[in-house]
């Protein structure tokens, strides 16, 4: 059952969906079928997002949400604590390496819905 122009949610639902790693039609099925790599075809729904390159638009995406969270997060806790140096300069990258790979695949969730919302032509002829 493909998707028909009337059919297509709004893209703030589809975005939703997509964060919570859903199928943007169906919304049963899941997204991904490992971390990052998107299903090829919904067996639910019929929907296929074999076409569907987000390329390097999630990893952008992940760098300024989680740049944004945790610089700012390292200014006001080096103003609050006076930790040594050690401390303060693994602190920063050890909470970015954990915040980054929460973020990836929500990233790449919301660029999925934006070009299956929008009705994107796939650059792949698979």
């Amino acid at each position: 059952m493909p998707v028909t122009e009337s059919s297509v949610p709004a893209l703030s639902a589809a975005i939703r969906r997509a964060i919570m790693g859903r199928c943007q039609n169906c919304v049963t099925g899941a997204l991904f079928k490992s971390y990052l790599k998107q299903v090829d075809h919904r067996a639910i729904c019929g929907e296929s997002y074999r076409n569907i390159r987000a390329d390097d638009g999630p990893p952008w995406l992940t760098i300024l949400l989680v740049g944004h969270v945790i610089v700012p997060l390292i200014f006001v806790v080096s103003n609050v604590v006076t930790w040594p140096l050690w401390v303060a300069m693994s602190v920063g990258p050890a909470a970015t390496a954990l915040l980054a790979p929460m973020v990836l695949p929500r990233a790449k969730g919301v660029f999925l819905a934006i070009i299956w919302s929008t009705g994107s032509p796939g650059s792949e002829n698979n």
